[in-house]
């Protein structure tokens, strides 16, 4: 046989054995597609403002049971069904204009999102949680668009003491899908109570929140065997998360897409770490799989 014919042979042979091991993957579950929305994504797409358009409402704090004043930003399209519920406190003297960002940038990826003033701009971070907690079930039960909101499939975000306030409010209830503390500050340096999975995201120059002193020790703290992530923004510092920037759009639509819609497409965007340092991140660490 000749060398030309025996190439061709393996190679036909490898592709038979890829078409059969491609065959044999299974088919994604019903669990992991049910809530899918929008196409495959990309990391690039994680980046910018998602396919879904998009609206917002303003709600007065005479409204808000618990809470300040509010937005609600929402995704237009009612033909995919319920959406998964987000809820973000700003931090420490910090209006919701410091987390406003996040609301167009996750409802166009398919959330309902609620940013809120805090009762009070000095709320401690156990305040912030209780009122992330109000903030959910007022978007749940009591706002204009309730309907739109799958009740069980709920998150909290954060920053500074509001990212303290995240790990409070996922201490305080164990059904929450997912929590992203953002440059967190606490006097509680230990949450091993935590089961909600959690990504922490940290600034290397942060000087407010030092990560050695908080994100670092929240995330150590965290069970082994629960699915988090520690990302830590590189030359950063405590307000990097206060604006769009493309690591923190991108791990924290993947985190919310994987564990509050359990579309595990997004896993690949977490799992296996990116490499680091890097001119994003300077550290990652991370319980993968998810």
């Amino acid at each position: 046989m000749s060398t030309a014919l025996r190439s061709r042979l393996g190679a036909g042979l490898s592709a038979l054995v890829l078409s059969a091991s491609l065959l044999a993957l299974p088919a994604p579950s019903f669990a992991e597609t049910e809530y899918r929305r929008g196409p495959d994504p990309t990391a690039a797409a994680l980046q910018t403002t998602g396919p879904l358009a998009y609206a917002s409402v303003t709600v007065s704090d005479a409204s808000t049971p618990g809470f300040g004043a509010a937005t609600i930003y929402y995704p237009t399209d009612t033909s995919q069904g319920t959406y998964g519920g987000v809820a973000i406190s700003p931090g420490y003297t910090e209006s919701q204009s410091a987390v406003s960002w996040f609301g167009p940038r996750l409802a166009s990826h398919g959330f309902v999102v609620i940013t809120f003033n805090t009762s009070s701009r000095y709320d401690q971070p156990a305040a912030r949680g209780t009122q992330l907690l109000a903030a959910l079930d007022y978007l749940t039960t009591s706002s204009s668009v309730r309907t739109r909101v799958d009740a069980s499939r709920l998150a909290v975000m954060g920053h500074s003491m509001g990212g303290g306030g995240s790990l409070d409010a996922a201490k305080k209830r164990p059904s929450l899908q997912a929590t992203i503390p953002l440059t967190p500050w606490h006097t509680d340096k230990t949450w091993p109570e935590i089961v909600t999975p959690s990504l922490i995201i940290g600034a290397e120059r942060d000087t407010v929140a030092p990560v050695g002193s908080h994100a670092e020790p929240f995330y150590v703290s965290e069970s082994a065997t629960l699915q988090k992530a520690y990302a830590e923004l590189n030359e950063a510092g405590h307000s990097a998360t206060n604006s769009a920037n493309a690591p923190t759009s991108r791990l924290s639509v993947a985190w919310l897409k994987r564990f509050v819609d359990n579309d595990t497409r997004y896993a690949q965007f977490l799992c296996p770490p990116p490499v680091t340092p890097s001119a994003e991140l300077q550290e990652y660490r991370s319980t993968c799989p998810y």
